[in-house]
């Protein structure tokens, strides 16, 4: 990795013993200063060298020193996109990476010994951000910081990762998740749950107020507001949830994209696209039950936006890791809606826990 490393005149020692030893780690440190230890500097002005190589991609990551480790975290939670951690020991450490996705690493020379800072910047770069809640939580700090610098929900770069959590939602799914459901109750337990999904995910749909003649008066009633909505199907487990979102937005047009996964590669191959001819016009939510590696999600929301389509929404049953991450890397701007975030992909590239093959389940085959 490529690591921008910083300090003040208190941290500039510890910063040198530093960057010898990541550098012995098989790491590039890309030292940003200061560049002597005599002279007093502000440890803002190197935090921001720091930071400023970080959002940029020159480097992955950062490690920061000043006498606490106090005023370089401070500085640099001030930046978006760097969520540094003030660690005194390895377990903290590894933690502030796996569960909170830091990438700076905030230390105080003052207050930390330089055989102790060596073992938590091992511990802390040979850590990696972990998936399932703790990726819905770190989602949740972002969308924090969005808001926070005046985000448009509607409009913002970044994509929501959204967990519903639903008591009706979980209540059917773990019915589908069972291997002893017959293919009738699948296939219509997916159609229940697609349809509370959608409930949830529209519930913040635009109204317009409209003169309702009721058998005893005129009143004031509300409709939906004209938004132009589309539902894709990834072919073919998707079909089972087109059903139950069109029971709730019957005026819905139904695009549909053929898609099937390699079973030596697991690549995505595609044989089939047909959408509605205003694609561009519509808000688009693609439907494929299993968000499993995500290449084949990643590469329906690549035919969609080729063809016009701007505002595009994944809506699957199940998740994992690393099929949000594909998505989430390839089209940041799409949010993902679930029923569950599960834990990680067998070697097989089946989500577990899971349910198994959606499509086999859904239509009875094998």
């Amino acid at each position: 990795m490529r690591i921008a490393i910083g300090a003040d005149h208190a941290g500039f020692s510890m910063k040198e013993d530093l960057k010898g030893y990541i550098e012995g780690l098989g790491h590039f440190a890309e030292d940003v200063g200061t560049f002597s230890g005599e002279k007093s500097v502000d440890y803002p002005d190197w935090c921001m060298k720091a930071c400023e190589k970080i959002t940029s991609g020159k480097s992955d990551c950062g490690i920061l020193i000043c006498g606490t480790g106090i005023g370089m975290s401070i500085a640099a939670n001030k930046v978006n996109g760097i969520y540094a951690a003030l660690c005194k020991d390895e377990f903290t450490a590894r933690v502030s990476r796996e569960h909170n996705g830091s990438n700076v690493l905030a230390l105080g020379a003052r207050t930390t010994e330089p055989a102790l800072a060596r073992n938590i910047a091992k511990a802390w770069l040979e850590a990696n951000p972990e998936g399932g809640r703790h990726l819905v939580r770190r989602q949740k700090v972002a969308d924090m910081e969005d808001r926070a610098g005046g985000a448009d929900a509607e409009t913002g770069s970044r994509g929501r990762i959204v967990v519903l959590e639903h008591p009706l939602i979980q209540h059917k799914l773990s019915i589908v998740r069972d291997k002893n459901t017959s293919v009738k109750d699948f296939r219509d337990l997916v159609q229940e749950i697609s349809g509370l999904m959608v409930y949830e995910i529209f519930r913040n749909l635009p109204l317009e107020e409209i003169d309702v003649q009721t058998p005893v008066c005129s009143t004031k009633g509300f409709s939906l507001a004209g938004k132009k909505l589309a539902v894709v199907p990834v072919l073919r487990a998707g079909l089972g949830m087109v059903e139950g979102i069109l029971r709730l937005i019957p005026n819905a047009k139904v695009g549909h994209i053929g898609l099937y996964r390699d079973p030596d590669t697991l690549l995505p191959v595609d044989y089939y696209c047909k959408l509605p001819n205003d694609i561009g016009e519509r808000d688009v939510f693609v439907v494929d039950p299993m968000l499993a590696t995500g290449g084949s999600a990643a590469a329906a929301i690549s035919h969609i936006k080729r063809l016009g389509g701007l505002r595009i929404s994944l809506v699957s049953l199940i998740a994992a890791p690393e099929g949000v991450e594909k998505v989430a890397s390839e089209h940041p701007e799409v949010d993902i809606f679930a029923a569950a975030l599960d834990s990680r992909l067998n070697e097989h590239g089946y989500i577990v826990p899971g349910l198994g093959d959606a499509g086999d389940r859904l239509f009875g085959t094998k």
